[in-house]
């Protein structure tokens, strides 16, 4: 090979060995700092410098390093390791016998050319586990050699691709098919010549093999020799005592690799028996055996099991749990009793990470497997602005990675906690394949993934058992757990005191990121020079800007991903330092430890805290039910009665909804905040921090609070709403630095600053507070601005914007929001036709009612719009508001004026006859249906009449079945369209429409008599 040839494989950082010459070519700085500096962004020279500085480096110093030829570098660095693994593999490579078949499998036809290495780490670990008993060594050695290959084929296949692909183009492959020149293309590359042209072509391609295949020879030569000195401890706490013969499997790759590759594994006996490596401290494994022997004796009959642990310093054996399915359906309630009262302790330790693949389904017992990441300190970044709630999910049960956590992607949605983990679904994100395998013309292709699933979910029948089936165990579990901590605290206290120095990983990035990035690493282009990879993984520095901790462990991370590793940190419950995969202290990283933050959590534990606790899990369950539709035509409730329905007793309720909302909220002492259950972008429920929204934000719950104040005369309402409403400044402050998040937020009414406009207009007035006025003028700004460039509908477009400016100009008398309002009119009269949807909320419904109720000139435009949707079958049977008979006959009533209508009377009819809806909800429920009956009263004599009726139908069902919300599984939520501000909004309009103007038609205030 080329001499010198793998000095092009070092990373930036092993350049720095020795004295850097300094460039010798003239004005070359600028030109090789600029692919550097892209990724660091306009105003990121700063930040880059920042970052050279930590590496030890200036531009000086990096721009020397980069001019540096490459036989320079070599004789000033020492040679490492890997390179002459390449070159024994080069020198032994041979390539298949004359009329031996290539395999058709690719993975096994690549695997071909990377013999030489595979065969090389097979002799160096027979060589140094011979003569250590009772280990069949031969069937040992082929498992591991099968593992090998399966990690270098990985690290190899992109680059193999490309080549292929270069040499079919030059036609320098020989084959009368696409097959044929594939075979070809594998027996050249296996010969030395191949494999020598191909490392020194590619020599951080060389490195990632060499290294990977030293790194796979140590550690499982580590883990034979182990395994011997351990062996007599193994079986007799893990086995029983009983011989299960000699070693026959060691399957390596059981989870991410650190620390020189090593990973979890997976080692087998003769008898059958297995029994779980770890190549880190076990310790956290007997700490928290002994905090569920703990807990069970705390709570009788509770059984949770633990595992078994053989430790060792830095390493240990653990009892391999299998899965196994239920026995009948009455053990799947006790296997979620158990997990609720398991889920409760790991709340208590301040535990993380507790996702689908670290909890296994033991007939009727939840094991937790890996308990790695108890007390883990919170890492938010000190200068980040972070709200109560935000805040308090953060820190409740599920942070634990046990309640359902939806990762969603442009592929689908998936949860991965260790109550989800389902088989069969969509993968939220894409994976590598390849089209046309095993031909000249394979080449890299991305798919959606389909999950495998796991062994975490209880199985009966042959089928995973879903938890939202068994809330009720659950929560009951989770109150025995959580009781039983309260009640023998300080026990508990001193246990965890006593684990103040065990050592337990730190999660510093999400480890799927760290996954990834060594995935796509892999790309050729970023394997002939390692500079080209360096500046791809610099994203570690970028995405550590404002992030202290990050900031300080980058380089760290950065020298462990050139090893191939996943970066491993570790902390100790009692000690703010961090501690590197090779042991390297960083004092003071950590603000609060995490035994601290355990010991505060388990103080604060109360019956309040606990009601918390079990709406997040309530709410958390209720993410994994299907989306369905806005439907109107749902499940009613149970019998219902009329009764008399005086506006006081509708303002009594809404107060009591209000004081629900009141004490649900969160303050950090400036603002309040809440958690809601929110279905996003309409594909997904998800519990969130409430955001500045308008129909599922803080700004719809305020504009109740406000409305409630004004109406019942209770000060502490309208304190609320002023406090709710301080984040305010942070957003738009967000938009003047990133204009572009204008158009994202959008235009609309329900979501979008049309929305939060008219929330702000109508709170200026309502609290005569001049700070909402002036933010208000400012939302009607980015809300014209995103119009011209957002799509038309009321709920998130153009129809909603004019309806807010329009209420927005009613309010503040402003006559720059009246020209706003007429610009958004014109836009909306050309937009029609680009309607597709018929409903009020998303379609040309609700495009005729805003250009109806904007009038000037627009009638027929209106008229156009709502003849699109006449034909529609969903809109004449679905009751609904949102997208049904109530939008129609709100938007129709509105284009035909105070004229006799028989149609609306028919559609009066329909809807004041109906069933009372399970859901009180103002969207989609029973309260939106209402609306139709209030716009209708002044009009139609009979629509009063049914208003007051369906207003005593909802005060009984109310007092029978609780305010029961627009949620999955009805669970309580704030907001206002699908929550309690929004039925608590219905009631105030029931009881005082004259007072009180609709919060979904974004009505200004009503005329009063004689006004």
């Amino acid at each position: 090979m080329v001499p010198g040839w793998w000095a092009r494989g070092l990373a930036l950082h092993e350049r720095l060995a020795g004295a850097s010459p300094a460039p010798d070519m003239p004005g070359m700085s600028r030109r090789l700092l600029e692919p550097w500096l892209v990724g660091y962004g306009p105003e990121g020279a700063g930040v880059f410098a920042a970052r050279l500085a930590d590496t030890g480096l200036d531009t000086d110093v990096l721009v020397a390093l980069l001019a540096e030829p490459a036989q320079c570098l070599a004789a000033r660095t020492g040679r490492p390791g890997w390179a002459d693994t390449i070159e024994r593999a080069v020198r032994d490579a041979v390539p298949p016998a004359e009329g031996e078949p290539v395999p058709d499998d690719w993975r096994e036809a690549f695997a071909l050319p990377l013999r030489p290495l595979v065969d090389g780490a097979c002799a160096r670990v027979a060589d140094g586990a011979a003569g250590l008993a009772d280990i069949d060594l031969d069937t040992v050695l082929a498992g591991f050699a099968s593992d090998l290959r399966a990690r270098l084929v990985d690290l190899a296949v992109r680059t193999f691709v490309a080549e292929l692909a270069e040499w079919r183009a030059a036609g320098r492959l020989d084959g009368a098919d696409g097959r044929q020149r594939f075979a070809d293309f594998v027996r050249r590359l296996s010969a030395p010549t191949g494999l020598a042209t191909l490392f020194a072509t590619y020599p951080v391609l060389a490195r990632l093999l060499g290294q990977a295949t030293e790194q796979a020879a140590d550690a499982h030569l580590e883990l034979l020799l182990r395994y011997a000195a351990d062996r007599q401890a193994i079986v007799d706490t893990l086995l029983d005592g009983l011989d299960p013969g000699p070693l026959v499997s060691v399957r390596t790759g059981r989870g991410d690799r650190h620390r020189g590759g090593r990973t979890v594994a997976l080692i087998a006996f003769g008898d059958g028996r297995q029994v779980v490596y770890r190549p880190s401290d076990v310790e956290p494994h007997l700490r928290f055996r002994t905090l569920v022997d703990w807990l069970n004796h705390r709570v009788p009959g509770l059984g949770l099991r633990a595992v078994t642990p053989v430790a060792r310093p830095g390493y240990g054996w653990l009892e391999f749990i299998p899965a196994a399915p239920l026995a009948d359906l009455e053990s799947a309630d006790r296997f979620y009793r158990r997990q609720g009262a398991l889920l409760a302790l790991l709340h208590a330790l301040h535990a993380g990470d507790m996702h689908f693949e670290n909890v296994i389904a033991s007939g009727e017992w939840p094991v937790v497997v890996d308990v790695e990441t108890l007390f883990h300190p919170t890492l938010t970044p000190p200068d980040l602005p972070v709200d109560a709630a935000s805040a308090v999910l953060a820190a409740s049960v599920h942070r634990t990675g046990l309640l359902p956590t939806i990762v969603v992607g442009e592929h689908g949605v998936a949860d991965m906690s260790g109550l989800g983990g389902d088989r069969g679904v969509p993968m939220p994100t894409s994976v590598v394949d390849w089209a046309d395998p095993a031909t000249d013309l394979m080449r890299l292709h991305r798919r959606a993934a389909e999950s495998a699933g796991a062994v975490n979910r209880p199985r009966l029948g042959g089928r995973d058992l879903d938890p939202g089936e068994h809330e009720p165990a659950l929560l009951d579990g989770f109150r025995l757990g959580y009781d039983a901590v309260v009640r023998h605290a300080g026990e508990l206290g001193d246990l965890l005191e006593n684990c103040a120095g065990l050592e337990v990983r730190l999660v510093v990035r999400p480890t799927r990121g760290y996954t990834r990035l060594l995935e796509e690493s892999t790309n050729p282009d970023l394997l002939r020079d390692a500079v080209d990879r360096d500046r791809v993984l610099d994203v570690l520095w970028t995405e550590a800007v404002g992030h202290p901790l990050r900031w300080q462990v980058s380089r760290h991370e950065l020298a462990e991903l050139w090893a191939g590793d996943v970066p491993f940190f570790t902390a100790r419950p009692g000690s703010h330092d961090v501690w590197t995969s090779d042991g390297e202290r960083l004092p003071g990283l950590l603000d609060v430890t995490g035994l601290d933050l355990a010991l505060e959590k388990i103080a604060a534990m109360c019956d309040l805290d606990r009601r918390n606790q079990e709406w997040i899990i309530s709410a958390t369950l209720a993410t994994r039910r299907p989306t369905g539709e806005h439907n109107s035509v749902e499940p009613t409730l149970g019998p219902v009665s009329v009764c008399a329905a005086h506006p006081e007793r509708l303002l009594a309720a809404a107060c009591a909804i209000g004081d629900q909302i009141v004490a649900r909220s969160m303050t950090d002492g400036n603002r309040v905040n809440w958690l809601g259950l929110e279905l996003v972008d309409e594909r997904q429920w998800l519990v969130l921090p409430m955001g500045a929204g308008y129909g599922n934000g803080y700004l719809g719950i305020a504009l109740f609070l406000a409305q409630l104040c004004e109406v019942s005369g209770i000060g502490r309402y309208g304190e609320a709403a002023l406090r709710a409403v301080r984040g305010i400044p942070a957003l738009l402050d967000s938009v003047t630095t990133v204009p572009d998040l204008v158009p994202v937020i959008g235009a609309g009414a329900l979501h979008g600053f049309g929305g939060i406009g008219y929330a702000l207009a109508r709170l200026a007035v309502l609290l005569d507070d001049a700070d909402a006025r002036r933010w208000a003028l400012t939302c009607a700004e980015h809300a014209a601005a995103a119009d011209r460039l957002g799509p038309a509908d009321f709920a998130t477009g153009g129809a909603g914007c004019l309806a807010a400016l329009s209420a927005m100009h009613a309010e503040l008398g402003e006559p720059s929001v009246a020209e706003l309002a007429g610009a958004c009119a014109d836009r909306l009269a050309d937009r029609i036709d680009a309607v597709a949807d018929a409903g009020f909320a998303f379609g040309a419904t609700g495009v005729g009612w805003a250009l109806a109720r904007f009038g000037g000139g627009r009638h027929a435009a209106a008229r156009a719009a709502l003849d699109r949707a006449a034909g529609s079958r969903r809109e004449r049977s679905w009751h609904g508001w949102c997208a049904g008979l109530a939008g129609r006959a709100i938007a129709w009533a509105a284009i035909t004026g105070p004229d006799a209508d028989p149609e609306l009377e028919d559609a009066m009819r329909v809807l004041a006859d109906r069933p009372v809806l399970r859901n009180l909800s103002l969207c989609h429920g029973e309260l939106g249906i209402a609306e139709v009956l209030t716009v209708l009263a002044d009009r139609l004599p009979a629509a009063a009449a049914a208003r007051r009726r369906r207003a005593g139908l909802v005060l009984d069902a109310i007092d029978r079945y609780g305010t029961s919300c627009g949620t999955p599984n009805s669970v309580p939520t704030p907001g206002l369209l699908s929550g309690l501000a929004g039925i608590g909004f219905g009631l105030l309009r029931l009881g005082f429409a004259d007072r009180v103007p609709s919060a979904l038609l974004l009505e200004s205030r009503p005329k009063r008599p004689g006004a």
